[in-house]
């Protein structure tokens, strides 16, 4: 199997280096055969949170609360992971699409060092704001003792996440989809095996007509907690052996060559990843005001929103699957020199994803009520999340144009002015529009503010792609480079 991919992906290589005009056809298949993979990474993802929030949800509206206050924040710190991962496996799609193989390995080495110490010290300012974040968020007393807990646990493994994600970007922007998908899959799994561990407590359970006594630690928040991070951790151990030991592109025999991060190499990682991450922080800082602003209308509203954030995810996930093989199309076609193939690439795939997520968002809005009965049996929370999904339906096609497109511009390095984007939109658009309108129409007015602003995002991306000034940006990595 692994021959077979490593084929697979030099033909990648050898059709994107080629001058040969490639038909929409091919092109077409390129594109499909890169995002069922990353689409099942994407979907294994999302059913580990509704496992999470659908288990957690079953002891109770604060146990649920208790998480939702500070999901933002675990947005921000994983989102400051991939950032990081990113700035480096850009540069390795661009080595690769040129043909510096040798070049390419040692931007992995280099990124394994250099993200392994970051992901520690940012580890060590989680665990340090754990105990006074659920305060600071406007949580209750019932619910902030369990939050801060749930975020202590993350805080502590987040090298595992931030090594995860190296270990899954760099395989992808090789052009290694399976591998990556396949190992989240199994993480959805193990997380299922050790929530019902760690959660519950000891309990008799029938089936199949048989009693029988299932073990319990009882640990509820934590458990939840402690049992996604050693999924997280089993997975990143697994991930980085193939990629290190077995993948053909990026394999290190005997680890030969030079570990310590050059300053070419680092400058290169900050000038993609650092706007994205800084990005992602003020984002993660708008979404945690947004929790702040959600927080006064009750526990109920809180769990609601959590819920139908969980929720709403398996309706975008098609699209952040298409825009991981945009990144690695997109990246590998500039590597290349091939602007015409770039610019094909990029409009497939952001009509695919629009087409996609337009059929996901009819879904999500007549199954929207199914969605929420699985996370939570409390009527109230049922009843508010539904209005929510039902809401944010009609913004799917445009939020669709935003994800795909924002995957283009990674691709090319371009990640500057995209990020600047998102900031405007989500600071100007999203949270004024939210603070008018919670006061006098609650979550409602949350959703709507949120539903106005992702339609505005996805078109100012559209006009943004359609410029083609996205491809002449200074981070292309080309052999000279290192």
């Amino acid at each position: 199997m692994d021959s077979k991919g490593n084929k697979g992906r030099n033909k990648l290589a050898e059709l994107v280096r080629s001058n040969r005009r490639l038909t929409f056809g091919e092109q077409l298949r390129m594109i499909v055969s890169l995002s069922i993979p990353a689409i099942l990474a994407q979907l294994s993802s999302i059913i580990m949170q509704y496992i999470d929030a659908s288990m957690v949800g079953r002891l109770g509206a604060d146990a649920a609360a208790s998480i939702g206050l500070v999901s933002t924040s675990t947005w921000l710190f994983g989102g400051i992971c991939a950032a990081t991962a990113t700035g480096f496996s850009v540069q390795v799609a661009h080595l690769i699409g040129g043909g510096g193989i040798q070049e390419a390995k040692s931007v992995l080495r280099q990124a394994l060092v250099a993200s392994l110490c970051f992901s520690a010290a940012i580890a060590a300012v989680a665990v340090s704001i754990s105990g006074p974040l659920p305060i600071w968020l406007g949580g209750n007393e019932a619910i902030t003792e369990g939050a801060s807990s749930y975020f202590r646990i993350f805080g502590l493994f987040l090298p595992a996440l931030m090594m995860n994600f190296l270990g899954g970007s760099m395989l992808r922007c090789s052009g290694n989809m399976v591998v990556p998908g396949m190992l989240n899959v199994l993480m959805c799994i193990l997380d299922v095996l050790f929530n019902m561990a760690l959660i519950f407590p000891t309990r008799e359970v029938t089936a199949l007509g048989m009693q029988f006594t299932l073990p319990g630690a009882g640990m509820g928040v934590e458990g939840a907690a402690l049992g996604t991070a050693l999924a997280e951790l089993v997975t990143m151990t697994l991930m980085l052996s193939i990629l290190c030991f077995r993948d053909g592109d990026l394999r290190l025999h005997g680890f030969k060559g030079s570990f310590m991060p050059t300053r070419a190499c680092l400058k290169k990682a900050v000038r993609i990843g650092l706007p994205m991450g800084v990005e992602h922080f003020i984002l993660c800082a708008a979404q945690i005001l947004t929790t702040v602003i959600v927080a006064p209308l009750g526990t109920f509203a809180i769990a609601a929103n959590a819920f139908a954030i969980t929720a709403e995810s398996l309706c975008y996930m098609p699209g952040y699957g298409i825009g991981d093989a945009a990144t690695t199309l997109i990246g590998q076609s500039l590597g290349a020199g091939r602007k015409d193939l770039t610019r094909s690439f990029s409009t497939i795939t952001v009509g695919m994803g629009m087409v996609i997520m337009t059929v996901m968002g009819a879904i999500m809005y007549f199954g929207a009520p199914v969605m929420m009965e699985i996370m939570t049996p409390e009527r109230q929370i049922i009843d508010l999340g539904v209005m929510a999904l039902r809401t944010e339906a009609f913004a799917e096609p445009m939020f669709a144009a935003s994800i795909v497109a924002y995957g283009v511009f990674v691709g090319a390095g371009d990640t500057l002015v995209p990020c600047a984007m998102n900031l405007f939109s989500m600071w100007a658009v999203r949270l004024t529009l939210a603070a008018l309108l919670a006061p006098s129409m609650g979550l409602h007015g949350v959703w709507i503010a949120m539903c106005i602003e992702l339609c505005f995002r996805g078109l100012i991306f559209l006009i943004r792609l359609r410029s083609d000034r996205w491809m002449n940006s200074k981070n292309v990595t080309k052999l000279s480079d290192d």
